[in-house]
C-alpha cells in the first residue's frame, strides 16, 4: 500500500507572493523550480509549443497515462504557458510576464538566453529588481563553458565516480542534478529574502560542476588538507569510502547485505565473538582497513541478517540492512512520514516523492498536478491584462498555444 502524504492547507506557504518564470528543461532547473513551488511560489513554466524536453523522454521508457514519469518527478505545483520564444509577436507577452515576476530561472546552455533576447541585461531593462538565476553545466564562462553538462559526465569530471567505489563507480541516481537543484532553490530563496529587505535583485549562477564538487566537501577537504594521493582510493571492495576506517562499508550475508557504519573494532569483535576478528581487532583501523575488511567479510558471509541482528543489537553496533526500492516503499518510517504520494495521471496512477522538508509538522500541499502543455496560458495572460480577442490573435499567429476553453482549469 502506497503511503499518502500528510499534506493539507495548514502547511505554510513561505514563498507566497513570489512569482518565478521558469525557462527550464531536463532536471536541474525544473527540480529547483518545484522546490520553490512547493514552498508557495507562483511558478510559471514557460514551454515551447510542443512542451519541454522532459515531457517527451523518460528513463526506462516509463510513461504513466502517456505522461513522462521524468516530467512528473519535477513539475508539480506549477502553471504552464506555451510560447514560441523566437516568434516576434511573443515579445509583448514575454515583456508583461517579466514585468510581473520576481525571479527568472533558466538552465539553457550559456549564451542561449542572450540570443533569444532574454539575457540578464535584457530582463533587467524590463524589471530592474529581477532575481535572475542561471543553471548550467560548468558555468557562464571559463574553458569548459561549451561542454555538455549532464549528470554522469559531471560525476566523472568532478571526481565523484573515482571516489565512490574500489573501482570507478557511478552513483545510481541523478545525484548531481538534484543537489544542484536544491542549491539553486536555496540561493533564490535567499535572494528573495534580501530583495524584501533591500528592494534589489540578484544575479545567481549555479552549475552542475559546482554541485558535484559540493557533494564531496568532506572528502575533498580531507584529501587535499591531508596531502593524500590517488592511491588512497584503492581499497577492499567492501569498504564504503577511501577515508573511513574499517569496518565502514557493505558486506554480503547469506540472505541479504548489511551496511556497517563507524564502530570501534573491539566492539565488533565483542559482538561477533569470532577468533578471526579478535586477531585483527586491535590493528590500526585505517592503515589496516583492507585486512580487517577482508576478515570481516569472510565472517559475515556465514551469517544471516537475523544472526547479525541478534549479535549486534546488545552491543550497540551501528548497522542497517541494505534495502532495495521494493523495501523502501513499505518502510515503516517512510509510511509514517508520508514520503510518497499517489497522484492520478490520465486514468492511471503515479507515485511521486514529496517535498523533503516538513514545515510546522506538515508536508507542503499538492496544489496543482504537473500541468499539461500551456494549460494555464489563458488564465495567466488574462491576469496580465490580455483581452480574449488578442489572445486568439496571438494563438492564431503561432506566438502562443492556448488550451481549449473547457480545458483551461486549475489542476
Amino acid at each position: 500500500m502506497t503511503a499518502t502524504a500528510k499534506s493539507d492547507a495548514a502547511a505554510p506557504a513561505m514563498l507566497q507572493g513570489m512569482r518565478v518564470l521558469s525557462f527550464c528543461h531536463y532536471l536541474q532547473g525544473p527540480a529547483a523550480a518545484q522546490y520553490l513551488a512547493d514552498m508557495g511560489a507562483d511558478v510559471i513554466k514557460i514551454e515551447p509549443s510542443r512542451g519541454a524536453f522532459e515531457r517527451h523522454w523518460s528513463g526506462a521508457s516509463t510513461f504513466v497515462g502517456e505522461v513522462s514519469a521524468f516530467f512528473l518527478s519535477a513539475n508539480r505545483n506549477k502553471r504552464s504557458v506555451a510560447i514560441d520564444l523566437k516568434h516576434p509577436d511573443s515579445r509583448k507577452v514575454l515583456t508583461r510576464l517579466i514585468a510581473s515576476a520576481d525571479v527568472v530561472l533558466e538552465n539553457y546552455r550559456p549564451g542561449v538566453m542572450d540570443r533569444l533576447g532574454l539575457g540578464y541585461d535584457a530582463i533587467r531593462a524590463i524589471k530592474p529588481d529581477i532575481i535572475y538565476a542561471s543553471a548550467s553545466g560548468y558555468g557562464a564562462d571559463g574553458p569548459l563553458r561549451e561542454r555538455p553538462g549532464q549528470d554522469l559526465l559531471i560525476q566523472a569530471r568532478s571526481g565523484l565516480v573515482a571516489a565512490s567505489g574500489a573501482t570507478p563507480t557511478v552513483v545510481g541516481c541523478a545525484a548531481v542534478d538534484q543537489h544542484g537543484a536544491a542549491l539553486l532553490a536555496m540561493g533564490i530563496a535567499a535572494a528573495y529574502a534580501g530583495k524584501l529587505t533591500t528592494g534589489e535583485g540578484t544575479r545567481i549562477e549555479g552549475s552542475l560542476f559546482s554541485a558535484g564538487i559540493d557533494l564531496q566537501t568532506e572528502s575533498l577537504t580531507l584529501y587535499y588538507s591531508g596531502k593524500r594521493t590517488r592511491e588512497r582510493f584503492d581499497r577492499d571492495p567492501h569498504l564504503g569510502t577511501w577515508f573511513h576506517e574499517a569496518p565502514y562499508g557493505v558486506y554480503a550475508l547469506t540472505d541479504a547485505s548489511v551496511a556497517i557504519s563507524l564502530n570501534p573494532m573491539r566492539r565488533m569483535a565483542d559482538a561477533l565473538q569470532d577468533d578471526r576478528l579478535a586477531a585483527v581487532a586491535d590493528l590500526d583501523p585505517y592503515a589496516e582497513r583492507d585486512r580487517i575488511a577482508t576478515v570481516l567479510a569472510e565472517i559475515l558471509s556465514e551469517l544471516s541478517f537475523a544472526d547479525v541482528e541478534r549479535k549486534f543489537e546488545p552491543h550497540g553496533v551501528w548497522y542497517e540492512r541494505v534495502a532495495d526500492y521494493d523495501d523502501l516503499l513499505h518502510d515503516p518510517q517512510v509510511v509514517h512520514s508520508g514520503v510518497f504520494q499517489t497522484i492520478p495521471v490520465g486514468g492511471a496512477e503515479a507515485i511521486i516523492v514529496n517535498h523533503p522538508l516538513r514545515y510546522d509538522g506538515h508536508v507542503p500541499a499538492l496544489r496543482r498536478l504537473p500541468p499539461d502543455v500551456g494549460e494555464h496560458g489563458r488564465e495567466i495572460l488574462t491576469e496580465l491584462g490580455f483581452a480574449s480577442d488578442e489572445l486568439a490573435r496571438l494563438a492564431e499567429a503561432g506566438a502562443i498555444v492556448l488550451p481549449a476553453e473547457d480545458e483551461d482549469h486549475d489542476r
